[in-house]
């Protein structure tokens, strides 16, 4: 792997953890609001939600929809399913908002600080540039590059969105690295000739987890942590 000079990394569940960070907020708005609710029941369910309507995008039976767009859709029809009354729309916007500041995995940040002294740093996410903007300040995310869906209106696993990515750097998909908890990700991206790096991240989904436990291909490097591929990677 002497050749790679970038390190592009999947963000939701592979560099940061939504589904506590979203519990924990939700829960703190709902005490602040006296709204009794299952916010982890919920925040499964919206979460559920976000394959179904970028695929939705994908196959042209939405106009392209920016993932705030889609998370703030798919929130509405939760709320109402889940009996949640009484709140704002602008209630509604805030807590869409909620996705701008997860916090990453404890490993996360000081693992790409170090892969950043070797390797160019790029998100490959399905975020809108704005949210993972907003991200990468509250959280820290050292980045050198944001890559996201409304660049190229397009959402992974689209060929288009890896080969992009790797245009823009002005690199051979053999020279970019996708690191990411999700072994269909990291398909998508072998398949088009990238190299690949699996993090699994065992309680993304909570405690029940039951899939990207385990890498599933012949994934170039499979790793415990992004400390640890910095390691694998004499960064």
């Amino acid at each position: 792997m002497h050749d790679v000079k970038a390190v592009l990394f999947d963000v939701f569940g592979t560099v940061v953890d939504w589904r506590s960070s979203l519990i924990e907020d939700l829960q703190a708005f709902g005490a602040s609001r006296g709204i009794v609710a299952d916010w982890p029941v919920l925040v499964d369910a919206w979460r559920g939600a976000y394959r179904p309507s970028m695929d939705r995008v994908r196959k042209a039976e939405l106009p392209w929809t920016g993932l705030d767009d889609l998370h703030r859709a798919s929130l509405a029809e939760l709320v109402a399913r889940f009996g949640i009354a009484g709140l704002s729309e602008a209630e509604l916007d805030r807590i869409n908002l909620f996705w701008h500041r997860l916090r990453p995995w404890p490993d996360s940040i000081a693992g790409l600080a170090r892969l950043r002294r070797r390797f160019i740093v790029a998100t490959l996410s399905n975020g809108n540039v704005a949210l993972q903007v907003d991200l990468a300040k509250s959280a820290g995310l050292p980045w050198d590059m944001i890559f996201a869906s409304d660049m190229f209106r397009h959402y992974k696993p689209d060929t288009e969105f890896y080969l992009c990515a790797c245009a823009l750097l002005r690199l051979p998909p053999g020279q970019a690295m996708l690191a990411a908890a999700h072994n269909d990700d990291l398909r998508a991206a072998q398949a088009l000739g990238l190299r690949t790096a699996f993090i699994p991240r065992p309680t993304e989904y909570g405690t029940a987890q039951a899939r990207d436990l385990a890498p599933d291909g012949a994934w170039d490097v499979t790793v415990a942590s992004v400390v640890e591929l910095a390691d694998r990677m004499g960064a």
